[in-house]
């Protein structure tokens, strides 16, 4: 997500690292150079010209502060224009839903809605458990066009462990009513209804959904778009946002190879707030949209924030708790290095974590390297896994005979254990250095 934007904008950044000054021809060069990267990255024309011009004023003619270089102004005043093109500064504790309410969930067909409105129900499932509270959902689909649709999202409530309506009216507006009156006479706290999509935007879909609004009157309406169709994007957008009045955006498939171009555009041309994102093909696979952390993203200086969220809802507190004591008293085992690789592969992959980490997210790294990374703490794992209780603690010297056991035991190679050890020796090291830092 974002990748291409990011090594361009760090390339950018770079150019006046050894500056001493701001002209306005590398003002003018650097503003070229923003222009043609977001219009790679297929974000519409109009946007990119009103952050242009917004940056060309902040720019031009600015004096430098004693103490800030032309590199930290040019990347603060950009931070800062990203975050008021990207939606402004936003709530930290993200969207909350009143109880009860109906979410009504549209957008085109094949931009992911039905299964964003799971990952939807599930986030709200988790972070009522967090507060010791359970969540009654119900979810119904009332898309009689698409073949299985509505088996789809049956599948995917027993999935996530939320309620399945099947409506008996053939008629979505009537079946979405339906649906409804079910939930407010079994008291449920949210009621979901996944509308029909089309493959592209027509008379008769956006007909239908204005009777099915008036009809129900949703509490809450997320338009669905696809983050990587770019500029079309906005012209879907658009159209949904004149029927549905909509209480914000969710931009799915952001993940891989998404340009970001949807992101750009929706809050600068519909002004509706992008509220969530889908990072993945998981169930869980759904943020919250920060635009702060975004732009912190986009401009590589990563986002720890999100990363240590996802540190504290995936890797247990005994795990964390255990590896600290260890931490503080500059011991570190085998097996305190196999839970190291275990809270690693919880967070996801090695490229996945790196996008979050401050000056590495816009470096150039060959995937290559990653893969072979990846494929290391996976033979790691395993060879702790073949070793003895005794081998893991460090009490047992490991010896040739024992590597090859090891080895043989894990199916890898005796010298893919000595990398192990030495990987293992070297954390070792980093340890005891943090335990003679003052205040660790």
């Amino acid at each position: 997500m974002f990748g291409s934007l990011t090594e361009k904008f760090s390339e950018l950044f770079s150019r006046f690292t050894t500056s001493g000054s701001l002209s306005a021809q590398s003002i003018e060069s650097a503003l070229e150079m923003v222009k043609t990267t977001l219009l790679e990255a297929d974000v519409p024309y109009d946007v990119i010209e009103h952050f242009i011009k917004q940056l060309q004023a902040d720019l031009l003619g600015k004096k430098i502060n004693a103490g800030l270089k032309p590199a930290e102004l040019v990347m603060r005043t950009v931070q800062d224009r990203l975050i008021e093109l990207l939606g402004g500064k936003q709530s930290s504790t993200g969207f909350s839903f009143q109880i009860p309410s109906v979410i009504l969930m549209v957008g085109l067909q094949g931009s992911g809605k039905t299964t964003t409105l799971a990952k939807l129900a599930s986030m709200i499932q988790k972070e009522a458990a967090k507060r010791n509270k359970k969540r009654k959902i119900l979810v119904c689909s009332v898309d009689y066009y698409r073949p299985a649709a509505r088996e789809q999202l049956e599948i995917l409530a027993k999935t996530v462990g939320v309620d399945y309506y099947a409506a008996q009216a053939t008629d979505p507006v009537a079946a979405a009513q339906e649906a409804v009156f079910y939930a407010q006479k079994n008291h449920y706290d949210h009621c979901f209804i996944d509308t029909a999509g089309r493959l592209h935007v027509d008379t008769d879909l956006l007909e239908e959904l204005s009777s099915i609004i008036k009809r129900i009157n949703p509490t809450y309406t997320f338009l669905v778009l696809d983050g990587m169709i770019g500029q079309e994007s906005l012209r879907v957008a658009q159209k949904f946002e004149a029927i549905s009045n909509a209480t914000g955006v969710i931009l799915s498939k952001m993940d891989g190879d998404s340009r970001g171009g949807a992101a750009f555009a929706c809050y600068y041309m519909v002004r509706k707030p992008v509220v969530f994102m889908g990072v993945g093909e998981r169930v869980e696979d759904l943020e919250y949209f920060h635009p702060e952390r975004i732009a912190s993203r986009i401009i590589g200086l990563g986002d720890m924030h999100t990363l240590i969220e996802k540190a504290e809802e995936k890797i247990k507190v005994a795990d964390q708790k255990d590896l600290q004591k260890a931490f503080s008293q500059g011991k570190l085992t085998l097996q305190d290095f196999s839970k190291q690789l275990d809270m690693m592969s919880s967070l996801g992959s090695l490229s996945s974590i790196m996008k979050y980490i401050p000056g590495i997210s816009g470096m150039k790294i060959d995937p290559a390297h990653l893969e072979k990374g990846e494929r290391e703490m996976k033979k790691f794992k395993a060879i702790i896994n073949s070793m003895t209780p005794k081998e893991r603690t460090g009490r047992s010297t490991i010896v040739e005979s024992r590597r090859k056991r090891i080895a043989q035991g894990s199916g890898t190679m005796p010298q893919d254990v000595v990398l192990l050890l030495e990987r293992f020796e070297q954390s070792q090291q980093f340890v005891k250095i943090l335990k003679r830092r003052p205040n660790f």
